[in-house]
């Protein structure tokens, strides 16, 4: 099969040629899905062209990556797929697109990001990224990233993408008072891979539908160190044809799993899977004073737990950092908290308490107190330590 993606069409101007909602769900997209085991998932009892919900049998299917990363593999495999059907719709549009024929705007050149937009580059994505500090620009480009200070150069991106702090920084960029929204063109999609409440999410939704364009919230799991080995996970959750479109971003950066039409589904359980990776931290922190305390090598501890019943990447990863006192920022303690309070919103929402997440609230409330707001949330470990007086 062809290692490249084939010529790309004309382009239409969506707003004169509004796609229809049925083209992405034709019998040659659905042959397209039963032979290749890499799009959505659907449930084995939905109607064609309908994602699974939550009240229905699903099929989740993870999405296979290949045991090493090989460049340009998400961009051969969408090429093959266009390879085998008609690879345009009735607006001359291809049916699926690609990573080399998208525009890709990026906000949010954090540690994450950075690795993330380096990955996109570096697998042919024409990724354009915004930052605020003109010195940033040939960190960058050194990267393979073009980068600008003017959020203008992002309006005729097809795909942007998002890695922001906070619900506000989200809202500000898109909505606030020099918003992007309303310079985008209809039909462009906002890729929402932050750390944000359902509220905002269910919300920023609402705003993008109002004007034609299109919404995915697509939260990762892992750190700075995964993002960069492209051993991300990313939760996917939207619009059928929109999180489609997405695939391919998304394959080169981790392992995706779609999950459902609603994009407030993947944002609960990116807050939640965070509670079980914060409750371990301050569990293991606990765990080390005490064997500190008593006298004993904690490294021994966590190696047999992590060799036996504990054999998790949170207790491999963070287990062995928290001993050796490794608080290099990944998550910072800052922005744990935020994590946290968002989920123990949304357990009071839901009428279920979350008193374990509650002590890691005020632990991170000691920590940033005493001066370690600047380190990972790791440094739940040094708090716990601090607070049994070693």
């Amino acid at each position: 099969m062809s290692g490249r993606l084939g010529k790309r069409g004309r382009t239409v101007d969506k707003r004169h040629n509004p796609p229809s909602e049925e083209a992405p769900l034709n019998s040659d997209l659905r042959s397209l899905r039963d032979r290749a085991p890499v799009v959505i998932a659907r449930s084995r009892t939905a109607p064609p062209g309908a994602f699974a919900s939550a009240n229905t049998e699903l099929d989740f299917r993870r999405h296979p990556r290949p045991d090493a990363y090989v460049p340009g593999y998400a961009i051969r495999r969408t090429s093959a797929m266009l390879d085998d059907v008609d690879k345009r719709d009735t607006t001359g549009n291809p049916r699926v697109d690609g990573l080399m024929s998208s525009r890709i705007g990026f906000i949010g050149l954090g540690l994450m990001g950075t690795a993330m937009a380096a990955n996109l580059a570096a697998d042919g994505c024409n990724v354009r990224a915004y930052v605020r500090r003109p010195e940033r620009i040939n960190d960058l480009q050194a990267l393979g990233v073009t980068a600008t200070t003017r959020r203008s150069d992002l309006f005729d991106s097809d795909v942007i993408i998002t890695m922001l702090p906070d619900d506000a920084a989200v809202r500000n960029v898109f909505f606030g008072p020099f918003g992007i929204s309303e310079s985008l063109r209809p039909g462009v999609i906002h890729l929402s891979m932050s750390t944000i409440s359902t509220e905002a999410s269910a919300a920023f939704l609402l705003e993008h539908e109002r004007r034609g364009q299109g919404y995915v919230a697509a939260p990762v799991f892992g750190n700075p160190d995964a993002a960069r080995a492209r051993q991300l996970t990313v939760i996917l959750a939207g619009n059928p044809t929109s999180c489609e479109r997405c695939r391919p971003v998304m394959d080169s950066l981790g392992q995706t799993f779609v999950i459902g039409t609603d994009p407030t589904q993947a944002n609960l359980i990116k807050l939640l899977g965070n509670m079980m990776t914060a409750t371990a931290l301050e569990v293991l922190g606990e765990v080390v004073t005490v064997l500190r305390k008593r006298g004993q090598d904690p490294q021994q501890f966590v190696d047999i737990m992590t060799g036996t019943m504990f054999d998790s990447r949170v207790h491999k990863n963070y287990g062995s950092r928290l001993v050796a006192g490794s608080f290099k920022p990944g998550l910072t303690m800052p922005l744990a908290l935020k994590d946290v309070r968002l989920a123990l919103a949304e357990a009071e929402l839901a009428g279920a308490p979350m008193p374990s997440v509650g002590v890691v609230r005020d632990r991170l409330i000691t920590g940033i107190a005493r001066g370690h707001g600047g380190l990972d949330w790791t440094a739940l470990g040094m708090v716990a330590s601090e607070e049994a007086g070693l």
